[in-house]
């Protein structure tokens, strides 16, 4: 499983010869205008919730993709009504693609369209690769249910927002991976604009205080589970 950083909340994923993307908002973020969208694979996008900085470009990939959008069922319906080949889920749910088992778990958020127009109820993803397990947090604060992720899932890597203001910051991120019982943790989620700046070596030393490893890729770059 290879992951990719594409800035702010979006990710690429590679299992096997199978691509994922996540929240990609990369055209609207002037850090990542290296990155260009118009060469990004996808044959899936997985959506945690509506707001734009996690859907801008939904749309331009999968028109040409042909990529399905899995989501929760308010976020599918509004694509698969614009034309677009979706996967709708719900909290609690799961379903075995050819990547892998996906789960969709909950996040403590809101979820709206840029239009105002309800976007459902926000969720992370938890993946079950063949060889790797990933939790992918969304936009959330700490919430006592990411306990119960470790009690069916042993993961490789827990992918956390770390910015603050908006979700949970660093300390709360160190509980978090207390919570799911992974000590190896790829921050996401900050830098993109003021209110989530963060100082990346005092968040990098708080998590090894911790015995924990605190990933912060640069855009565009990659690890390999």
């Amino acid at each position: 499983m290879k992951i990719t950083f594409y800035g702010h909340a979006s990710l690429g994923i590679q299992v096997n010869d199978v691509n994922i993307l996540v929240d990609p908002f990369i055209s609207g973020n002037d850090k990542a205008s290296q990155i260009d969208v118009n060469s990004l694979k996808a044959d899936y996008i997985l959506i945690t919730h509506a707001h734009q900085d996690h859907i801008l470009d939904v749309e331009a990939i999968a028109n040409r993709t042909k990529a399905i959008i899995i989501s929760n069922y308010e976020i599918a319906t509004h694509y698969e009504n614009k034309g677009f080949e979706v996967h709708p889920m719900n909290h609690g749910g799961s379903w075995d693609f050819e990547f892998g088992m996906v789960k969709y778990v909950n996040a403590i958020h809101t979820s709206s369209f840029p239009d105002g127009s309800y976007g459902g109820q926000p969720g992370g993803f938890v993946i079950e690769g063949e060889h790797k397990n990933i939790y992918i947090a969304g936009d959330t604060a700490l919430t006592m249910d990411m306990k119960l992720i470790p009690m069916q899932t042993t993961l490789d890597l827990a992918i956390l927002p770390i910015g603050d203001n908006f979700t949970m910051g660093i300390d709360d991120a160190i509980i978090a991976s207390d919570f799911v019982q992974c000590d190896k943790v790829l921050g996401y989620h900050f830098d993109t604009f003021g209110y989530i700046e963060i100082d990346h070596e005092e968040a990098k030393r708080k998590f090894f205080d911790k015995d924990k490893d605190l990933m912060l890729l640069a855009i565009g770059e990659s690890l390999e589970l």
